[in-house]
């Protein structure tokens, strides 16, 4: 597995300077920690540059529903969302958003040629270092089972190029965070950090560990979503 919050951490600086309604939309696959952890990562980020933002999450129960997907979008653009966020792997919320005259972030792979005024960038899940080491290993006879979570800085995630309508200081803003995460001097997951119902989860300094990551099982404030279970 890759650590696709990282890249969703960038996204959310992005959308909190780019936002004018100050309401994103998400759509969401399954309630698991990893989609959970994903939201809570973009809020996160979203909110320190846009205090009063809010995320709407709408969950199509599928990874891949172009349908389920696109009327996701659409719903999320009736309530005011000004821009799209998914953890799907269909290009049908960005072309929404191309359609609607709002802005996307793609997921897995550059999604640019679906939507190339909508999309703001995209997180790619890149997995060629890791299927050539992995291949490697079996050839050379000392492969050996194990779990990775790879990240921004083993280049399993990366962010696709930005948009030009992209402020050259917002870019260099989401560039750092990326560097930091990078170097490990950023977590998006530091406290302070409230829960959905305001209330403190995370004292200030303190990191969340891989563990508490992996089973995350609530939202942070901000996140208009009914609990995952």
């Amino acid at each position: 597995m890759a650590r696709f919050y990282e890249g969703r951490y960038a996204a959310g600086i992005i959308a909190g300077h780019m936002t004018k309604s100050g309401v994103v939309g998400y759509i969401g696959s399954f309630p698991i920690p990893e989609v959970v952890r994903g939201i809570n990562s973009f809020t996160l980020a979203l909110r320190k540059i846009r205090p009063d933002a809010q995320v709407k999450v709408v969950w199509v129960n599928s990874w891949y529903d172009p349908g389920k997907e696109g009327d996701a979008a659409e719903a999320l653009v009736d309530q005011g969302a000004d821009i799209i966020l998914q953890h799907t792997d269909s290009p049908a919320p960005l072309q929404v958003a191309e359609s609607r005259g709002v802005y996307g972030v793609g997921q897995a792979s550059d999604m640019v040629q679906f939507a190339p005024k909508a999309q703001l960038t995209a997180i790619i899940d890149n997995w060629d270092g890791y299927y050539v080491a992995r291949a490697k290993a079996v050839a050379n006879g000392d492969w050996e089972s194990g779990d990775t979570w790879g990240g921004l800085n083993t280049g399993m995630v990366e962010m696709a190029p930005y948009n030009e309508v992209i402020p050259a200081d917002v870019v260099a803003e989401a560039e750092a965070a990326v560097a930091g995460i990078k170097n490990g001097s950023l977590h998006p997951f530091t406290g302070p950090i409230n829960g959905q119902d305001g209330a403190e989860r995370v004292p200030a300094g303190q990191v969340l560990d891989d563990g508490v990551l992996l089973s995350m099982d609530w939202y942070v404030e901000g996140v208009q979503a009914s609990s995952p279970n």
